[in-house]
């Protein structure tokens, strides 16, 4: 059964090793459903988050792949682990003066933060769960959306408590 993974690949921070990992990936036909990727606390190391829709065989033969490129040091799965995972989301949306005070109040609600306003739009930064964004935009739909900018999760390991 086709679900979602999150995939966390830590790699040596050079050129041309997101392209490899594109390439393993586009060769043998799987889609990177998001990915995100960035330089870790140590500098000669990034860290990629991807997320992949795969059953069980894809995902064992997606890890396998990752592991054998020279450029990995390590890859960890997610998705039956406990972790923790965010993304980032601007979204642009249309004003009205006589709706802003009923933005203004959902944007509270939703701890997120107008970081741009015009006489014709306002553009909204949220950090949250994915699913929770889906709902924010169903809720920001009314207005009128004018753009979407996601970043795809980011995700870590949970700690066990102590």
């Amino acid at each position: 059964m086709l679900q979602d993974h999150i995939i966390s690949v830590t790699v040596e921070n050079k050129f041309g090793v997101l392209a490899r990992i594109a390439g393993l990936f586009s060769s043998r036909g799987y889609n990177i459903k998001s990915l995100s990727v960035a330089e870790t606390e140590d500098p000669t190391c990034s860290r990629m988050t991807i997320v992949v829709n795969a059953d069980e065989k894809i995902l064992e033969q997606i890890k396998k792949q990752l592991n054998k490129l020279i450029d990995t040091i390590k890859v960890q799965e997610f998705t039956n682990t406990s972790y923790l995972d965010r993304e980032l989301m601007l979204i642009k949306v249309n004003t009205d003066p006589k709706k802003r005070t009923d933005l203004f109040q959902i944007v509270e609600v939703l701890n997120g933060k107008i970081i741009n306003m015009t006489r014709k739009s306002i553009t909204i930064e949220i950090t949250a769960a994915s699913d929770i964004l889906e709902n924010v935009i169903k809720m920001l739909q009314p207005f009128g959306i004018i753009e979407t900018v996601r970043t795809g999760k980011i995700a870590i390991s949970r700690d066990a408590v102590d």
